[in-house]
């Protein structure tokens, strides 16, 4: 499906063509109604998907990465904790930590961005969807996971990171925890991090929502205690409405 077109060798989206400045009243109803309809979509279709961590990560790292190795042990580890593993669904670290968690027996689910180049669905997903929209689908990444892994990525990874950690500092959802997984890889972010502690444009609690490590049991264990433990998580016994028009496909679990 072609959600753009080509104008002097750019991409022009309804996204980027709205976010560029005032259109017609009708045009912007327009944008606003397919945002609505997608959310509604995102939510019928995530809705029974269960307590999820998400894992953000670059799309490029390929399967001799070590990163894409860590990737999907730590997949496989979360979903034996009995947690559904989120990513944004395409290659690279989104592919391996789904890969780990769908050959473990675990459930593995991906927000796919719709774009005319570089990414489409792996094939380790027991469910997905397409979303149109970035902030569209950093939204449904957060509403439904208590944790956060942040592998090494690019532009967008650090984007997802910093939303999860202003959501969090600003207490608009609670103080999920949020692991920085290869110290080496982040060692510039995370002293900068730091550099904005010493300049007091953050607080010292704030370095408090960060968790760094390379090793993938410490992951499991910080996230063991920081988000089941502390939120007695457990997996709601929720099932479709038929007057919603909800059913599960065979290939999907309760």
């Amino acid at each position: 499906m072609n959600h753009g077109i080509r104008h002097k060798n750019k991409l022009v989206t309804n996204e980027s063509l709205f976010i560029r400045g005032p259109l017609s009243r009708l045009k912007e109803l327009g944008f606003a109604f397919k945002v609505f309809f997608n959310f509604i979509r995102a939510f019928r279709i995530m809705h029974f998907v269960g307590p999820c961590v998400t894992v953000f990560g670059s799309a490029r790292f390929t399967q001799e990465s070590e990163y894409y190795v860590y990737a999907e042990k730590i997949g496989a580890e979360l979903s034996k904790m009995g947690f559904t593993i989120m990513t944004g669904g395409g290659p690279g670290i989104m592919e391996a930590a789904n890969k780990g968690a769908y050959e473990t027996g675990g459930y593995s689910v991906g927000c796919n961005i719709v774009l005319p180049f570089e990414q489409k669905p792996n094939p380790f997903l027991h469910k997905w969807i397409d979303i149109p929209y970035f902030f569209l689908r950093k939204v449904i990444l957060v509403k439904y996971s208590y944790a956060f892994v942040v592998m090494p990525g690019g532009i967008g990874t650090l984007d997802e990171l910093f939303e999860a950690l202003t959501l969090i500092q600003t207490k608009i959802i609670k103080n999920f925890p949020v692991v920085i997984f290869g110290s080496e890889y982040h060692k510039e972010l995370c002293e900068h991090i730091h550099l904005m502690a010493e300049r007091e444009s953050i607080s010292e609690a704030d370095m408090e929502l960060l968790f760094v490590t390379d090793s993938v049991d410490d992951l499991i264990k910080h996230i063991d205690t920081y988000a089941i433990k502390e939120f007695g998580l457990t997996k709601k016994a929720s099932k479709p409405k038929w007057w919603y028009g909800e059913k599960l496909k065979p290939n999907e679990k309760e």
